[in-house]
């Protein structure tokens, strides 16, 4: 009973005849938005009905394929590259790291060159460094007997440092700079001295050509190194970075050897990249120890927390406020706990599903270095008399450096998209009404006549459904036992 009233509901109520199922087809026909439909119905000639089915059948496979096509390269997450180049009034000035290539006080190493194996398993930390198996023993007796030595103490006391005696002279844009205006800082080369390190009161320039003049007193007789490990230079190296960035040595840094006046033309370089998937960088990491993303300080803040987990300490050249490791730690722990970061790559850089992913905004300093012999008869007469030492002693210590810019001006390299989702619809509806003169009052058109369809097409096939069976009462459907005699007597 239940599914009759449903029948009798649906042909009475939805389902409506052949006559105004045929003039909706028409109707929609005749008003629909999409051109050449209504050609095709109304046409009473046969060709023309015929040639304008071609013709619209041929637009709508263009229109098809067009829409496909830009689909295809929206999701290959194009991109392009622009370069402006700005000119300012003033342009913020770089930080300068600057170290001594000889690491270490003469007098306080003389009798312990484990002290530049130890700094050479401290300093694998920020690059990978190899310890040579010939020194193992001779570290390790020396680690057992001195399990209350800090090397960090140690280099902070008797590494290179920064006075009026190694820093003869100091000038940024005019005005005189001291010592006190560099702070300290460890990397690979121990003790080194960074400028304008201050990122909330930056320095600027505002004249090309003008910037940071120093003048270096390597003090060769006063400091060593061990060329054994490599270390067989003398002079000053330094790197220029961005004031919210640490220093970075491995591969970036500039060597200025004794006797020697290097200038050095900088530029400016913002790179601007997209994010994943257009780029590889992801704009939601931060950093917990650091303002600004980079991948080194990344790197440096992944391999503190492994360390950590595996050491239960921290090294003092990493960041972080976890207890610091003692030279056993380091050597016995930190040291195969770098390499396993190393080999097993736990800590990666570059893509968007390594680590540390590319930053989306990158400050870099391009440079051009030119060096000429430091002084002539004249100037070596100048500073004999002023320094009281001898021509051969400055050719052999001193060392002019000048960083200043190319010209007053920065480069901004960004990653943009080639195709946004605003161009991809513009581009879709450009392409529907150039072949078709549909747009989306017609898509939403052919939608509400297919949706219309589909239901009378639903509502069909339930009215062809095979009927229920009638499950009665037994007593009151089936004949007794006396009708049945009856019937056969009847028959």
């Amino acid at each position: 009973g239940i599914l009759e009233k449903i029948r009798l509901y649906l042909i009475k109520k939805l389902l409506p005849d052949l006559e105004d199922r045929r003039k909706y087809h028409e109707e929609f026909a005749s008003s629909t938005s999409f051109h050449g439909v209504h050609n095709i119905v109304h046409t009473q000639s046969k060709a023309r009905r015929a040639l304008w089915l071609l013709i619209t059948a041929g637009c709508l496979a263009m229109v098809i394929w067009q829409i496909c096509s830009r689909f295809i390269y929206y999701f290959s997450w194009p991109t392009t590259t622009t370069v402006v180049v700005q000119y300012v009034e003033n342009i913020k000035f770089p930080a300068v790291t600057f170290c001594n290539m000889n690491r270490f006080q003469t007098n306080a190493v003389s009798n312990l060159k484990e002290i530049f194996l130890i700094w050479n398993f401290v300093s694998a930390i920020l690059q990978k460094l190899a310890m040579e198996d010939k020194y193992s023993q001779e570290l390790n007796d020396f680690l057992l007997g001195n399990q209350n030595f800090s090397i960090k103490d140690f280099t902070r006391k008797n590494g290179f440092y920064l006075n009026s005696s190694t820093l003869l002279e100091c000038d940024f844009f005019g005005k005189p700079c001291y010592p006190q205006d560099f702070e300290h800082v460890f990397t690979e080369y121990g003790n080194c001295f960074t400028f304008n390190h201050n990122d909330l009161s930056p320095r600027r320039v505002s004249l090309s050509g003008r910037g940071l003049h120093l003048l270096f007193d390597v003090q060769q007789d006063k400091f060593t190194d061990e060329p054994t490990l490599g270390y067989t230079d003398a002079g000053i190296t330094f790197v220029i970075h961005s004031p919210q960035e640490l220093p970075r040595f491995d591969g970036l840094g500039l060597l200025t050897p004794v006797g020697t006046h290097a200038q050095v033309a900088i530029r400016q370089l913002k790179s601007i990249i997209q994010e994943y998937p257009w780029g590889e960088c992801k704009p939601d990491i931060k950093l917990q120890y650091h303002k600004t993303y980079s991948t080194n300080g990344c790197l440096l803040e992944c391999k503190a927390r492994y360390i950590q987990d595996w050491c239960g300490c921290l090294p003092f050249i990493l960041p972080g406020n976890g207890t610091e490791c003692d030279l056993l730690k380091f050597y016995n722990c930190v040291y195969p706990a770098v390499y396993d970061i190393e080999i097993k790559g736990l800590c990666t850089v570059g893509t968007h599903n390594s680590t540390c992913p590319a930053p989306c905004e990158e400050t870099d300093y391009p440079t051009t270095v030119t060096y000429s012999n430091f002084g002539g008869e004249t100037v070596m007469k100048y500073f004999s008399t002023k320094l009281k030492k001898s021509p051969e002693y400055i050719r052999q210590n001193l060392v002019r450096i000048e960083i200043k810019y190319h010209d007053l001006s920065y480069k901004i390299t960004q990653q943009q998209k080639a195709l946004t989702i605003s161009e991809l619809l513009a581009d879709i509806g450009g392409q529907l009404g150039l072949f078709c003169g549909a747009s989306l009052v017609t898509i939403i058109e052919l939608l509400e006549y297919v949706f219309t369809n589909f239901c009378w097409m639903c509502i069909f096939l339930l009215l062809k459904a095979p009927e229920m069976p009638q499950w009665n009462n037994p007593s009151q459907n089936q004949p007794t036992h006396k009708e049945k005699k009856r019937g056969i007597q009847e028959c």
